[in-house]
């Protein structure tokens, strides 16, 4: 992928881990970027840092799709809880373990409101730099246009 600067938007949050006895407070960043728009990233780390932790790629389409109903297959799942609340609850599995968040719905929509936009549900395609990508691919990963 290209490493010049895109346009995006990035919010802070916090994600409650939900275990057996007890909640563990995990701070997180969600991020979206213009030129991967059909992507949205959960960085889990110091808030502002999500270089430093794991970061999981998630569907733009999916998280909206969650907001209302249960959504996604495998390694995410997403469902809003069954109360009238702000609770929204997200489902990860990796080949080394699982987990399950609690996480504020009010926050992904206001986040979601934000990255449409930057590009609107539907023009994502328009939004893609492809010969950018397809150069980036074909050279190796090093960035064509650098100097």
């Amino acid at each position: 992928m290209s490493q010049h600067a895109s346009p995006g938007y990035s919010v802070p949050t916090t994600l409650h881990l939900v275990g057996p006895t007890s909640w563990t407070e995990v701070p997180a960043v969600l991020s979206y970027e213009v030129r991967d728009p059909f992507a949205v990233r959960i960085g889990f780390g110091e808030a502002g840092e999500p270089d430093d932790g794991i970061t999981w790629l998630l569907s733009r389409e999916l998280l909206v799709a969650g907001l209302d109903r249960p959504a996604g297959d495998g390694d995410v799942r997403l469902w809003p809880a069954r109360t009238s609340g702000d609770a929204l609850y997200l489902h990860l599995r990796a080949p080394s373990g699982e987990a399950l968040f609690e996480l504020s719905r009010a926050t992904v929509a206001a986040f979601l409101l934000q990255t449409e936009a930057l590009v609107p549900t539907g023009q994502e395609t328009a939004a893609l730099d492809v010969d950018q990508e397809l150069a980036v691919l074909l050279s190796g990963g090093a960035d064509p246009t650098a100097g």
